[in-house]
Parts: C-alpha cells; structure tokens; sequence
C-alpha cells in the first residue's frame, strides 16, 4: 500500500491522505479546488487529482470511477465541458450528489478511483 499526500491544509486537521494505491487500484479522495466560481474551483481540484494520479502512476484514462458533490446541483451543468474534456474518450461511471462541503466557500468536490 502506498499512501499520497498533496499537502492539503485539511491532511493533517482530519486525518487523511490524497490517495491512496492499494488492491491495484488509486483512491483519491474527496478534493476541492481554489478559486471564486465553480469552474475555477473544478480545474483546480482536478489538477490535484491528477497530480496525485501521476505520482501513483496512473492518469484520468485510468478513472473507473467519479463522485461529484455540489451544495446545489445547479452549478453542475457549468462543469460539463471541463469534466468531458478532462475525461474524453475514456469515461468512468460516475455520480452527482448534491449536499453540503466542510466550509461553504466550497462549490464542488471530486472523488475518483483509478486503476493503478
């Protein structure tokens, strides 16, 4: 097993890791992104995930899996061409819940599990 940590201010507060790569596969956890607008904050959390991805070997064709959480769903739609591009012609089952974040500046977080 190996464990990825991205520095994240919430790592050490809560507990957690980035990813981990464990059963052939890389779990990265739920991530929010920088920035005012939901699509800001959507091209920053994905390029987390991505650098986590690469430094476990992997990369966005390899995603099996994507859980997307929104305080309102409504703010989904604008992320769309960001996710379709992001994940072109590979696309992973995938899972939009509508709920609250850990602090209400946040529009969006992604989960994704990869094949390592």
């Amino acid at each position: 097993m190996k464990r990825i940590f991205s520095g994240g201010e919430f790592e050490p507060k809560i507990g957690y890791c980035r990813a981990v790569v464990a059963g052939g596969f890389v779990h990265v956890a739920g991530t929010v992104g920088l920035g005012d607008t939901v699509t800001e904050q959507c091209k920053s959390a994905l390029a987390t995930i991505e650098g986590a991805l690469k430094e476990a070997g992997s990369d966005f064709s390899k995603v099996v899996r994507v859980n997307y959480y929104l305080p309102d769903a409504a703010e989904f739609e604008p992320c769309w061409p960001i996710l379709a591009e992001t994940f072109s012609d590979n696309p992973p089952a995938a899972t939009m819940i509508e709920c609250g974040l850990i602090d209400a500046k946040f529009r969006i977080e992604i989960e994704v599990t990869a094949l390592a």
